[in-house]
């Protein structure tokens, strides 16, 4: 199985060995679950819709459903929200979370370092969806831009939604177990 975030389909398995005692449908269940690991489930959603918004919205530009200003409104601040938001997700969780569950959990190093190795992944499909949203907003045919827009979105949103429950798969039993807030 390889482990790159385009080819990936799930974390190897000795990555995801605290699943069994921790596993996602008793998550909410455990004392202290409102914390920390219910604040990062609610950011890795936020983005899940955002990307599901942009989605739809194209979907119905391209079929007419949607008046043109309205859509490249929603696409401007959308985009914007989801570009910034995962950036800055990124960057607290290479700088602070990930050292610190590392030292709580060092079997589980290569792990975080496959995520570290998504970010960067990640942010290069980012780049490609600043420039397809660019291009997107800028066009003269909203209607074909829409289009070629919604195309770009598919792999982009194939990876990040790979890495966002690969991320919950290995993080959120580590919060758990260690009561991390």
């Amino acid at each position: 199985m390889t482990h790159d975030l385009a080819n990936r389909d799930r974390l190897p398995p000795d990555l995801v060995t605290l699943l069994a005692d921790w596993p996602r449908e008793r998550w909410s269940d455990v004392p202290g679950f409102e914390g920390l690991s219910a604040f990062w489930l609610d950011r890795h959603l936020g983005f899940r819709d955002l990307m599901s918004g942009l989605r739809l919205d194209a979907e119905h530009m391209a079929g007419g459903r949607i008046d043109p200003q309205r859509w490249q409104g929603r696409l401007l601040r959308g985009g914007e929200q989801l570009v910034q938001g995962l950036i800055g997700h990124h960057q607290i969780e290479d700088a602070s979370y990930f050292p610190t569950m590392v030292r709580l959990e060092p079997r589980l190093a290569r792990g975080f370092d496959l995520l570290d190795a998504d970010h960067h992944a990640l942010d290069a499909l980012l780049d490609g969806f600043v420039t397809s949203a660019n291009a997107a907003l800028q066009a003269t045919d909203p209607q074909e831009s829409a289009l070629a827009f919604h195309a770009s979105l598919a792999p982009f949103e194939k990876q990040l939604v790979r890495h966002l429950e690969d991320e919950e798969d290995l993080i959120i039993p580590v919060i758990l177990k260690h009561q991390m807030g």
